[in-house]
């Protein structure tokens, strides 16, 4: 016959087996957790330079887009106003044009009109002195050809090679930048 304490005992010994298994599983449930929460802990920090550099990145971005929108924006208005000071001088010369007129109605002097006529032609270069413009000097001056425009080529022992004889049409320059050539005649040799 068998022991009826030893089927207790089984049981017991089950219900320890199963107890221990148990109490086995969480103990390595909490170790996971617990490894886990270190890796949560280890990965934060760069989890949050992460997000730190993303927004400092979107930002970047955003404003990089306002300054290019702002760049556009200023661009246009150059183009669209960049002259507004030019014209406002210019409307004083146009003022003094439009006097000249209605003196011109009344006046039957022709030396009055003369007058009239070179006020405002002088006033106009005055203005446009002011402005930049420049005539590019030509007779007698050596031949450049950044500045000037050989139009015509005239033998010569008046003059030393490469001279220019005559000028044909004014030329302009703003600052640096010509704006028309000066067309000019230059000696050549015979």
């Amino acid at each position: 016959m068998e022991n009826p304490f030893k089927a207790n005992n089984k049981e017991e010994q089950n219900k320890e087996t199963e107890v221990t298994e148990q109490m086995e599983t969480e103990t390595a449930d909490e170790n996971t957790e617990t490894e886990s929460e270190e890796k949560v802990e280890e990965t934060n920090p760069w989890q949050e330079k992460y997000e730190t550099l993303n927004n400092q990145y979107i930002r970047l971005a955003a404003d990089f887009d306002n300054y290019r929108k702002r760049q556009e924006q200023e661009r246009e208005n150059l183009l669209k106003y960049g002259a507004e000071n030019t014209v406002k001088k210019l409307i004083e010369v146009l003022d003094n044009f439009d006097r000249g007129v209605k003196a011109i109605e009344t006046v039957e002097d022709c030396e009055k009109v003369k007058e009239c006529f070179n006020l405002a032609h002088k006033n106009f270069n005055d203005v446009l002195a002011k402005i930049g413009l420049e005539v590019i000097p030509a007779e007698g001056e050596e031949f450049d050809p950044n500045l000037h425009e050989a139009v015509m080529q005239t033998p010569t022992d008046e003059k030393p090679e490469n001279t220019i004889i005559a000028e044909l049409q004014k030329g302009y320059k703003l600052g640096d930048k010509v704006l028309r050539p000066t067309l000019v005649n230059v000696a050549t040799g015979v």
